[in-house]
């Protein structure tokens, strides 16, 4: 609160009125509301004696009251107690349902799938290292080498091959398809000696066996060399030096090129379809000898399957890439990884009306080919529409027979080497007639 009190000045006699704060004033004994207020308040209590506070005083103990709650527990647990069953009164069927489950866990436990219950002893938890035996020596160099994409390799060779117009040589073909498999061996297991650290972080190819340590990196390379030096001289010194540098070319393409750029760009997968188109042209310049238009069509087609098949299998691949570090189109650029894949799954059309263009089939291959381009087509179309799981997964499932059927048409549909050699004979004759004409 506030006051004013009369301030006598030693000139003229005045008198002036000032606020002042309590404070100022209490070293006058001036008296004040709060004064006044402490002062009824003592007369009060001083006059009813109850109105002043008083301590209360601290009860006496109470009992704790779950102390009946505890007994009454108690009792329940004893009257609602279940005695155990023996195991003879057990049901047929339970007894059966638990030997069952004993036998499936001691086989899971025998095969790896599962660790047993009990502590593993510290021996078994330490590093070991892993023993190569010689029997299992045969299946980790075949999945070193990739054995199903070698195969398929191989296979794309022997269909070129057996497109070329010329006559079959069964030696020529084995060795030119024996070649291109070394080839392709060698060129998977660099793939995978490269690739060791990366592989690692993604699902589906941690169990690879340089991952795994099942093999060391000097045997894996020492096993992809005994496999590309003799793989490259069997096609240049028995077949022919055109196929031997084809073969070169596509483990330097592969190794080189293809495996470091999957980690820089996305045009690493038109690399790879360049990679994957050259064996068919393997094939045919093995039968042949020489680069022809029936060679590169082959090329072609193979090189426009491999977009909807590989984009569509690394749509369902897209968290192990990324987890992985590869740079894919189903990764970075997912509308270019739909748009490319059915842009080729149409290019597949225009592929094959071009078979009889350039005298490599009859008409009648663009007619029987036409549903199965159009069937991929729309598998394609709807996996741009999409865009998921289900549209990815059927487009893949049906690139794996698509190529084969189309194959199987297409060289049921070629022109004979018989039919080429007269149609050869009947233009050198009338070229012949036309010059005997012309002369006099």
């Amino acid at each position: 609160g506030l006051f004013f009190w009369p301030r006598k000045d030693t000139g003229v006699r005045r008198i002036a009125c000032h606020p002042v704060p309590l404070c100022r004033a209490a070293r006058k004994r001036l008296f004040t509301f709060q004064y006044f207020h402490f002062l009824k308040r003592m007369y009060v209590t001083q006059s009813n004696k109850d109105l002043s506070q008083r301590a209360k005083p601290k009860s006496d103990s109470v009992a704790s009251p779950f102390r009946d709650l505890q007994q009454l527990d108690q009792e329940k647990r004893i009257l609602h107690k279940i005695r155990p069953i023996s195991p003879v009164q057990q049901p047929l069927s339970e007894t059966r349902r638990q030997s069952e489950l004993r036998e499936t866990e001691a086989a899971a436990e025998a095969e790896g799938l599962i660790t047993p219950g009990r502590p593993e002893p510290k021996d078994d938890r330490q590093w070991k290292e892993m023993k190569l035996r010689l029997e299992d020596l045969p299946g980790i160099l075949a999945r070193l080498s990739k054995i199903k994409l070698t195969a398929l390799v191989v296979s794309t060779a022997s269909a070129g091959f057996a497109m070329a117009p010329v006559p079959f040589d069964l030696t020529c073909f084995l060795l030119a398809s024996f070649g291109t498999g070394l080839a392709s061996c060698a060129a998977n297991s660099i793939n995978q000696f490269f690739e060791v650290p990366f592989d690692s972080n993604m699902n589906r190819t941690k169990n690879r066996p340089l991952v795994r340590g099942q093999i060391s990196p000097l045997l894996a390379v020492c096993f992809a060399a005994s496999c590309g030096v003799p793989g490259i001289a069997l096609l240049t010194l028995a077949v022919n030096p055109l196929t031997g540098a084809l073969g070169a070319f596509n483990i330097f393409l592969y190794t080189c090129c293809y495996t470091p750029m999957k980690r820089m760009s996305i045009a690493n997968t038109w690399v790879g379809a360049v990679v994957g188109a050259i064996p068919p042209v393997m094939g045919w310049t093995a039968a042949t000898g020489s680069l022809d238009a029936g060679a590169l069509l082959l090329g072609g087609i193979l090189y426009s399957w491999q977009f909807p098949h590989f984009n569509a299998l690394s749509w369902g691949l897209r968290e192990d890439y990324s987890r992985g570090g590869y740079c894919m189109m189903s990764v970075t650029h997912p509308a270019l990884c739909r748009r490319v894949a059915l842009r080729h799954c149409l290019a597949l059309i225009g592929l094959s009306t071009m078979a009889p263009v350039l005298d490599v089939t009859t008409w009648t291959f663009p007619v029987i080919s036409l549903p199965i381009n159009l069937y991929i087509s729309y598998l394609g179309f709807r996996f741009y529409r999409d865009a998921d799981r289900s549209s990815s997964r059927k487009l893949f499932f049906c690139s794996l027979w698509h190529l084969p059927m189309l194959l199987l048409v297409m060289f049921s549909c070629k022109k004979s080497f018989l039919e080429k050699e007269d149609k050869g004979d009947l233009l050198s004759g009338s070229h012949g007639r036309a010059l005997e004409i012309r002369l006099p």
